[in-house]
């Protein structure tokens, strides 16, 4: 098949990319010129694992190239994804769609025979049914059908995820359409990846409940890490004994500073102000949101109480600024609130990421950035584990300590086993377990 993907970001990089590995023809379109042009020249816009060398192997094999014009691709293509950004409208926080718009005043315009056009992008219900009327209206004699076929990408485990899916949704009312994301997807169906073909609306809203049930796990296993500091209890081992119900499952389940990224705080706001404009509030996911923005704030707070209840004029290392490991993601990430936060208490902050330290730069202000952890350490009076890179599993804590003012650790995601890190004579501070003095 010939397929015109409109916006060579996160998501339609990666889902071109593997267009491209399963044998399709793919044609990536940005209107970004410098970002087209890294591309050609085999330079990725974002990091995540093997997509550099996904890329290279298709372009060099001929089934993948990238261009600015859409024109030419659209009219040769028997499928065009909208796979552009629907980032939160400043305002309301309801989706920006204006992007989404554009595509399709500009795909109407190329169309040339049946073509099927699919919104990849996460877009609020009857977003599709808008993208038809564009299309309609621009072009009254296209022959047109219009699908929606939602992403399920985890960042760092993207290209997995894309070619080794729980599912496969198609929302579609021409059969048309259907047969054609049918055969696009065939290669897939020796994994046995389910398809599930549904109403176009009902698509689109599978991708906002599946993102706010997610962030709902999330946030409500953070409220639990919160009771059982207070009671003495540890979180690890609730979340075991509850996620071990098949009902429930294990996943995401992992106490934390907060959900961040691209997805879950604009996915989650955009579906409560769906809701609003219903009439039908969706207070669980209200709570989500608001409760997920305090917790990021709470951390600053936590790390403060770890170095005595006062940060002013020490020097606080963080480990990790990106919002989760294998990914150079900085949208909405904790770190951000985290170092706002110690900054306001007069601390001064230094921090290393193996991947995020060029995208945190514009986005934090009068911070150190060293070249690895232990650089980071120096002359620290706390050092803050915030991002789980695996970088970060097994440092060598006699080295840290001798770089460091005061023999402090607050792990944020449970990395470590508190008695191991207490026998190396730190004090250590987790999410939801009991604290423990340094052993002197």
């Amino acid at each position: 098949m010939r397929i015109a993907m409109i916006g060579a970001g996160y998501v339609g990089l990666v889902s071109g990319a593997c267009f491209a590995d399963f044998g399709h023809g793919v044609v990536c379109i940005d209107t970004d010129p410098a970002k087209i042009a890294a591309l050609e020249a085999g330079r990725m816009p974002i990091y995540e694992p093997g997509l550099e060398a996904l890329v290279a192997e298709n372009v060099r094999q001929g089934r993948l190239a990238f261009r600015t014009e859409l024109r030419e691709a659209v009219a040769e293509a028997d499928a065009v994804f909208i796979a552009v950004g629907t980032p939160s409208r400043r305002g309301d926080g309801f989706a920006d769609l204006s992007f989404v718009h554009a595509a399709a005043r500009a795909i109407a315009g190329a169309l040339t025979g049946f073509t099927v056009v699919v919104t990849k992008s996460t877009v609020p219900v009857g977003t599709g049914d808008e993208v038809e009327r564009i299309i309609r209206e621009a072009n009254p004699q296209a022959d047109v059908a219009v699908a929606s076929n939602p992403e399920f990408l985890r960042e760092g485990a993207a290209i997995a995820d894309f070619k080794r899916p729980d599912r496969i949704v198609v929302g579609a009312e021409d059969p048309r359409a259907v047969a054609v994301l049918n055969e696009i997807y065939r290669p897939l169906y020796l994994n046995q990846a389910p398809i599930l073909v549904t109403g176009r609306r009902t698509a689109e809203l599978t991708k906002y409940a599946a993102n706010a049930f997610l962030a709902t796990k999330i946030t409500f296993i953070n409220e639990i890490a919160d009771l059982c500091e207070q009671v003495g209890a540890d979180v690890q081992q609730v979340a075991r004994g509850i996620g071990l119900d098949n009902r429930i499952g294990r996943k995401f389940l992992h106490a934390g500073p907060g959900y961040g990224g691209s997805c879950f705080p604009k996915d989650t706001l955009a579906l409560v102000k769906t809701a609003q404009d219903y009439a039908t509030p969706m207070r669980i996911v209200e709570t989500v949101v608001a409760v997920n923005e305090s917790r990021k704030r709470a951390m600053a707070r936590k790390v403060i109480a770890a170095c005595g209840g006062a940060v002013r004029g020490k020097t606080i290392a963080l480990l990790g600024l990106t919002f989760k490991p294998n990914t150079d993601d900085m949208r909405d990430a904790p770190s951000l609130a985290i170092v706002a936060g110690l900054q306001d208490a007069g601390a001064r902050v230094q921090a290393y990421d193996p991947e995020g330290m060029e995208q945190a730069r514009p986005l934090l202000g009068d911070v150190a950035y060293a070249s690895d952890p232990y650089a980071c350490a120096e002359g620290a009076d706390a050092l803050v584990l915030v991002t789980e890179w695996d970088a970060f599993r097994a440092l060598d804590f006699t080295r840290l300590r001798e770089r460091m003012a005061q023999p402090v650790l607050v792990d944020l995601r449970n990395v470590y086993r508190p008695q191991d890190i207490q026998a190396r004579g730190f004090r250590y501070v987790s999410v939801g377990r009991p604290d423990l003095e340094s052993a002197g």
